[in-house]
């Protein structure tokens, strides 16, 4: 059992005190990726040539085999690990920080649900947290994280280069506010959530908006039809 309901309403109490920082993408970036939700199938491809035709209710600019891709990062135990190694299960990628105020846990919480609740109808799924401060995000201190918000969460995290370079892959947003006189500095990051499956790599993404219900049917949907 997972202690993420706990963590759910510390960060729901922080958010209404007003702790709320915008980490909302802005197109302030040249990684600003994404279009609204279109009909199913809306990639620029025809659906008999995809096989998630029928579960993508997104559009991605240039199509989803521009997301994604291999990286290497440090794990909690301080291994360096490849995307290879890590993704030998369906997984659900999210980029954020654990000094985050409130969309971070919010998120992660969701996530962990959505892993909870797959289980419930057999299907597994790795969440996989992605520190984009690396400098405060030691493996130990996300250790502490991730055993709060669900058990099988593996944190990740690395040099500088290493984190910007698997979120290019990801075509994610982040901006450090850190100037050196505030140990509490806030990171600005984009805040999808990125489905990833073993053979067939980045296949969707999600909004933090989103509900768990919701998810669940969606990932299900990419799950049965890889198989």
């Amino acid at each position: 059992m997972t202690r993420y309901f706990a963590i759910g309403a510390f960060a729901i109490l922080v958010l209404v005190l007003g702790g709320t920082t915008a980490l909302i993408l802005q197109g302030r970036s040249p990684l600003t990726i994404f279009q609204q939700p279109t009909a199913l199938g809306g990639m620029g491809v025809a659906q008999n040539d995809d096989p998630f035709a029928q579960c993508r209710a997104t559009t991605i600019a240039g199509g989803a085999d521009t997301i994604g891709g291999p990286f290497e990062l440090v794990n909690e135990d301080g291994v360096l690990v490849t995307s290879a190694e890590l993704i030998t299960e369906p997984a659900l990628i999210y980029f954020g920080y654990t000094f985050c105020p409130d969309v971070c846990p919010l998120d992660t919480v969701r996530n962990a649900e959505v892993v909870d609740l797959l289980a419930d109808q057999g299907a597994a799924l790795l969440p996989v947290f992605v520190s984009v401060d690396p400098k405060r995000d030691t493996p130990e201190r996300l250790r502490e994280f991730t055993e709060n918000i669900h058990p099988r969460m593996i944190g990740l995290t690395g040099s500088e280069d290493q984190v910007a370079a698997a979120s290019r892959a990801y075509r994610t947003y982040y901006n450090s506010h850190d100037d050196g006189s505030d140990p509490y500095y806030l990171v600005d990051h984009s805040t999808f959530s990125y489905l990833v499956l073993p053979d067939a790599g980045f296949v969707e993404f999600f909004r933090r908006e989103m509900p768990p219900a919701e998810m669940v049917e969606a990932v299900q949907c990419f799950l049965d039809a890889a198989s």
